[in-house]
């Protein structure tokens, strides 16, 4: 039976990993759309039509997100001194370049207010500091300063999780707290201190805040939603509380369920969204389809720890939504701001609780079973990118064959 075609605009459960429902490209109006433009959600099904779509949708995305992030650095003492060594080592590679004499590194104005504890904004620096630094952020000499971030759920600490029987974190033993090593020395409390705490006050039953009984698709949003917690832990290396507003945007562009209003109702269906939304071309720079199969294998392991890990986690991305909300109202800058922010984080944020408090009711057997669900649909997508990897190679083949042929004859 031949694929469904469907023009609309209106969302659909079609995606590249469940090809029955297909959208033709709102551009070109000729190929099936494979991808949704984070900004606008138009259809599209090439980088050319992406580019072609809406020119402010692909020529201000790059610069005002640089432009944003900058805004919102809040560096430490360290990362200052870092920060000052690594454009000091530039301005001496621009010397061994014979660059012009006047082109001068770091001015002395800059570097007393680094040394000073002074915060240094972008404008700030002068035109030769500002292309040092910019030369810095895209040879990638910024990134080897930063130390990669090991996630607390793949840490030892996370697998002795505990929480009370009302969902409240278990106060620490006085006598740890006592205790005459210090935490610089103790990689295992260490360790216990990066674990996400969880609710300070006792979860509600769930029967307290609906009248009806929970869906049975909660165990699909909460894959959907455990993703996108993930999928932004690690592109902000772990700190999201440096932006705590740009987290919270990048979580509702991921989530479908926090982001979008979204219902999916299977696995599939979840997993899908979230890997298009990682393969677009406002995240695909991440690392892709194999950056989105590592994030699946996060969302296994959170699973596979059981509830209290979960608890923790939806705290943390409830903590995370909070600050948000905190940051818009006392109203920093932001180009993206748009009136219906503030009611999306609100609806997250409720949704987010809600969902905690019924993950904290249910047994730790749903949560291996719902493990080994996401494991399979991992496989599942594995297959089906190796299977559209061989029909391209085997298209190309044919293709050259066929320029061959022409040629001879």
């Amino acid at each position: 039976m031949a694929d469904t075609i469907i023009a609309s605009e209106n969302p659909s459960l079609s995606s590249p990993l469940n090809p029955s429902n297909r959208i033709i490209c709102r551009v070109c109006q000729k190929q099936f759309s494979q991808y949704t433009c984070p900004r606008c959600n138009s259809r599209y099904c090439s980088l050319q039509c992406y580019k072609s779509h809406s020119l402010r949708c692909t020529e201000s995305f790059m610069r005002e997100n640089v432009v944003e992030e900058l805004g919102q650095m809040q560096p430490d003492d360290e990362t200052k001194h870092k920060m000052l060594d690594i454009l000091k080592r530039f301005h001496s590679e621009e010397d061994m370049d014979s660059m012009d004499e006047d082109d001068s590194g770091l001015s002395e104005e800059t570097i007393q207010k680094i040394l000073s504890g002074c915060q240094v904004s972008f404008d700030d620096l002068s035109p030769n500091e500002k292309r040092l630094f910019q030369r810095a952020v895209a040879s990638g000499e910024l990134s080897k300063m930063i130390e990669p971030w090991v996630p607390w759920w793949l840490k030892p600490a996370a697998r002795t999780l505990s929480l009370s029987q009302e969902g409240t974190q278990l106060v620490q033993p006085l006598i740890k707290q006592e205790t005459s090593v210090s935490s610089e020395d103790d990689p295992e409390s260490n360790q216990a201190n990066e674990i996400p705490p969880g609710p300070e006050t006792p979860l509600p039953p769930v029967s307290k805040l609906i009248a009806t009984e929970p869906s049975p698709l909660l165990t699909v949003h909460l894959v959907d939603i455990l993703y996108s917690y993930c999928f932004t832990l690690r592109i902000y290396n772990g700190d999201w509380r440096s932006d705590a507003l740009g987290s919270a945007m990048v979580l509702l562009s991921i989530s479908s369920v926090l982001g979008q209003a979204g219902l999916p109702e299977t696995i599939l269906e979840a997993v899908s969204h979230c890997l298009e939304q990682t393969c677009s071309p406002a995240y695909r720079h991440l690392g892709g389809l194999q950056f989105g199969l590592g994030l699946l294998d996060d969302v296994i392991t959170l699973l596979s720890l059981g509830s209290p890990a979960l608890v923790c986690s939806l705290c943390d991305l409830q903590r995370l939504i909070q600050a948000g909300e905190r940051e818009l109202k006392l109203g920093k800058p932001r180009k993206s701001k748009r009136p219906d922010i503030r009611s999306k984080l609100k609806l997250a944020e409720r949704k987010i609780y809600f969902i905690m408090c019924w993950v904290h009711e249910q047994p730790d057997e749903a949560w291996s079973s719902l493990a080994a669900i996401v494991k399979t649909e991992k496989g599942s997508t594995m297959d089906f990118a190796a299977s559209q990897r061989s029909v391209k190679m085997e298209d190309k083949s044919k293709s050259r064959g066929k320029i061959l042929i022409e040629e001879v004859q």
